[in-house]
């Protein structure tokens, strides 16, 4: 019914090397994260009785459900993007245009595609919550309710990221319009809230049934939920239906008119012509318009001067500081309303504007190699005079240049933070060391976040060099940074369920032995080598000993430990992880990208 697009990706499928391993390691986080909920509980030490399993069932079915709604939410939008928009960049998607192919066999067929690895990871947790029915305190109809919310999710993420593709001509825009489009419609959601004339329980009405966590609240909560029409779940979901529907249309409607894209078609010179274009061959040139001269790195010439990542970049800047604009609202509210603050009150501020910068920049890095290898342009350059450290220099500093209004907020942010004295609460005993704790966490939260844009530059460079697949390497390289940073959030989350960190420590080596296996995968890919390898174990247990640093370093204390310290750590791991990524590409080029083996050679 799909058409031959889509048949394509359902047989083929099956076959990657990556799909059976991909649904394991899924599923075996879900099961980590249970594990290591049902341990800070503290059940694991005597019997049960049927009252705690019955309070621990809703506990894991609140944790698995939150997970996989934020999983599904971003990697269903990314995948259709960049099944749509590698074609575009292969240039293969024009020769579809011009098949016999129906616009909605193209358009469904490329948008359905790339979710189906997500349907098969959805299709395969419906058990694993299912099975929570068994502990008791969840009914059946809960279970479907949060499937179907799950799935309406993924199906609506899929269509904002199609279609933002079939739009736009490149893929780093495609991928960044993407996840900011979802940012902002999350944001503006919540904002109705703030809409004069409506009233608490309206805005709560509309927000449930439009804002994909608050319809699950209803679900893991029922007696939260407005009594009023269909149940927030169901109108979630048929919202979310028509929604994708609405985009899905119009993208077939405007799939001619957006495609083909990029530069456009140089008529031939007319045969009278011919005389006096041989004439003036000396001066000719291949592209149009003026000749320009390139100075200095040509690489950072071309990241910097030419549209090497499509036309109208403002347009994702714009979306970045609206996006911004809705996160500072929301998390600087309660400063200029003198209302109570929460503990690591910096942190609702600093985290989503971080995550946001780290997946944009690693997002460009990531497209900025991938883009020229599906050109044909990437062979081309590597058989060029250019010398490794211009053409690994040339890129990242194409990739800064073109990112700085992404990574300067979060510096801006952690300075307002630190003046207002938000970063470090000293002693009761001691208030006057307040300026000087406040401005050691700023300095070293600047460094701590340098280091890691400056990792994510690097890794999307390093993965897409490894990788001849662009999807995989965008998708990895996305992945290891969404892990990263959510695999953080969900730790502390499960640190801060009742406190008892020693009650843990079985499941989080099981977390970390996850993390590690996964960013070992990413790093090495098909050519390991020992730095790689030990990096992958440093940047993992790094993380955890900065969490253990900050939540539980003085226990039965809201005081965290010296931040030096954790800076520190953090830094070493992560800058060993950068050299070990940059010093073969810098040293032995080929040898790093497999061009040669380096033995006998």
């Amino acid at each position: 019914m799909l058409g031959p697009i889509f048949d394509r990706e359902w047989y083929i499928l099956p076959r990657r090397p990556s799909h059976f391993p991909t649904r394991v390691a899924y599923l075996g986080i879900l099961w980590v994260i249970a594990v290591t909920a049902w341990l800070s509980t503290g059940l694991w030490q005597k019997p049960a009785t049927l009252g705690e399993t019955a309070r621990l069932g809703p506990l894991l079915f609140q944790i698995l459900c939150l997970v996989q709604l934020t999983f599904l939410l971003f990697f269903s939008a990314l995948s259709s993007a960049s099944a749509v928009s590698l074609e575009k960049d292969r240039r293969t998607f024009i020769l579809l245009l011009i098949t016999d192919l129906r616009d909605y066999e193209i358009v469904l067929g490329k948008i359905f595609g790339g979710l189906l690895p997500i349907v098969f990871l959805l299709a395969g947790s419906a058990p694993v919550l299912a099975s929570l029915l068994l502990l008791g305190g969840i009914a059946p109809f809960q279970v479907g309710q949060a499937l179907v919310i799950l799935a309406a999710t993924s199906l609506v993420s899929g269509a904002v990221g199609g279609l933002v593709a079939l739009w736009r001509e490149k893929t780093f825009q495609a991928l960044a319009l993407t996840t900011l489009i979802l940012v902002l419609y999350l944001g503006l959601v919540r904002a109705v809230a703030f809409i004069p004339g409506i009233s608490q329980e309206q805005s709560f009405f509309i927000q449930e049934r439009l804002d994909p966590f608050l319809a699950l609240g209803t679900v893991l909560d029922p007696l939260s939920a407005s009594d009023s029409g269909l149940s927030a779940p169901y109108s979630y979901a048929l919202f979310m239906i028509l929604f994708s529907l609405t985009l899905n249309v119009w993208g077939m409607f405007k799939l001619r008119d957006w495609n083909p894209s990029g530069e456009p078609l140089m008529q031939r010179e007319a045969p009278e012509d011919a005389g006096l274009e041989e004439k003036n061959r000396a001066s000719a040139h291949a592209a149009p318009g003026i000749t320009r001269s390139v100075q200095g790195n040509p690489i950072l010439w071309r990241e910097i001067y030419t549209r090497a990542y499509g036309r109208k970049p403002i347009l994702i800047k714009l979306a970045y500081a609206f996006a911004l604009v809705l996160i500072c609202f929301a998390a600087l509210r309660p400063i200029f309303l003198d209302q109570e603050k929460a503990a690591f009150f910096a942190a609702y501020g600093l985290l989503p504007v971080t995550v946001l910068s780290l997946l944009l920049v690693s997002a460009q890095a990531a497209t900025s190699i991938t883009s020229e290898r599906d050109t044909g342009a990437l062979d081309l350059l590597l058989v060029t005079d250019l010398t490794p450290q211009e053409f690994i220099f040339g890129k990242l500093g194409g990739i800064l240049y073109n990112t700085k209004e992404y990574i300067i907020p979060p510096f801006l942010l952690a300075a307002f933070y630190a003046w207002n004295g938000f970063l470090a609460t000293p002693p009761a005993n001691q208030p006057q060391l307040s300026a000087s704790m406040n401005l050691v966490s700023f300095l070293c939260l600047v460094a701590g976040f340098a280091v890691l844009q400056f990792f994510a530059m690097v890794l999307g460079v390093h993965v897409s060099l490894r990788n001849q697949n662009s999807r995989i390497a965008i998708l990895n390289t996305l992945g290891t940074i969404f892990f990263l940073t959510a695999g953080t959030l969900i730790t502390i989350s499960l640190i801060l369920i009742n406190g008892k960190f020693e009650y843990q420590w079985a499941s989080f080596i099981f977390f970390l032995a996850a993390g590690i296996g996964g960013l070992w995968w990413v790093l090495n890919g098909d050519r390991p080598s020992p730095a790689l390898t030990l990096a992958s174990w440093l940047c993992p247990l790094s993380v955890f000993y900065g969490i253990a640093n900050a939540l539980v370093a003085k226990p039965g204390s809201q005081e965290s430990a010296d931040p030096v310290l954790s800076f520190l750590v953090l830094g070493g791991a992560f800058g060993f992880a950068l050299a070990a990524m940059l010093v073969p590409l810098l040293s032995e080029f080929d040898i790093a990208l497999g061009r040669t083996s380096g033995g006998a050679d």
